[in-house]
């Protein structure tokens, strides 16, 4: 499933952001979609996942309550609504596709290219 990100920049903190990924075939809608980051000198972290189906959703405690994921299996695409940015949220942000719901980026068989999300003070 070749997926493309997009929608990073630089926003100030507090800001908000919305990220797309959009994935091309016609199996999207059989895969979980996941959303992680990579902060420069860290190691890849999990952000959120959506259910296949869309009705499951998790999050990764640093950002529940400021992200939303979200996804449209008509178009192909999944989202990642960020809000109230914090500086710490500076990063590489990469969608991902996996066949099971998982936190573990090891999971995660297909990756985007990545869309950097800069926050600024």
């Amino acid at each position: 499933v070749p997926l493309q990100a997009s929608g990073g920049g630089l926003v100030q903190a507090g800001g908000s952001l919305r990220l797309s990924c959009a994935a091309s075939g016609r199996t999207f809608n059989r895969y979980v979609m996941g959303w992680f980051r990579q902060a420069p000198g860290k190691e890849r972290e999990f952000v959120a996942y959506i259910s296949a189906s869309g009705g499951v959703t998790a999050y990764a405690d640093s950002v529940k309550g400021r992200f939303t994921i979200s996804r449209d299996n008509a178009k192909n695409t999944v989202g990642l609504q960020i809000t109230s940015l914090q500086l710490e949220d500076t990063a590489v942000y990469y969608c991902a596709a996996a066949s099971m719901a998982t936190r573990s980026h090891y999971d995660y068989n297909y990756w985007g290219q990545g869309t950097l999300v800069t926050v600024s003070s």
